[in-house]
């Protein structure tokens, strides 16, 4: 079973550089008002439409859940070496689990986080100042991440 994902883009180079990155992977198709994007892991049909009229306006995110830490920490390699500002969380309590993370936003504003589960808990969060609760890319983001 796959995820089907179309999501609208300004930029559509841009967002096709950044999706390369998250997903480590290039586009099955890529014209110039459409790209698509086709994974295993994870298993995802992501496809993006330019429209440079939208605008995301919801507060909604997006993840990637990965097998190991090392991955966490592989992805936020791979964002730092494309260019991409990047928040970690590492033994983070967010949604009624321990996390480590990176967050990263793609270039239409949606946040991406890529996490590893080290434990479940009976708590939502740490005290609400999570990087799950604000805009990652925001001067004003909680203490907990290190960019």
């Amino acid at each position: 079973m796959k995820m089907h994902i179309n999501l609208a883009t300004r930029d559509l180079d841009a967002s096709v550089a950044f999706y390369r990155t998250l997903l480590v992977a290039e586009p099955a198709k890529h014209y110039a008002d459409y790209a698509l994007f086709v994974t295993n892991e994870p298993g995802l049909e992501l496809a993006l439409d330019l429209d440079p009229g939208s605008a995301v306006r919801d507060g909604a995110h997006y993840g990637v859940v990965v097998a190991s830490s090392a991955e966490v920490d592989a992805a936020e390699a791979r964002f730092r070496a494309a260019g991409y500002a990047v928040d970690v969380e590492t033994d983070e309590t967010c949604c009624y689990a321990v996390q480590n993370k990176v967050w990263a936003t793609d270039p239409d504003g949606r946040r991406w986080e890529t996490y590893y589960v080290l434990a479940e808990t009976k708590e939502r969060d740490n005290d609400g100042t999570s990087c799950c609760r604000t805009d990652a890319a925001a001067p004003e983001s909680p203490r907990c991440c290190k960019t």
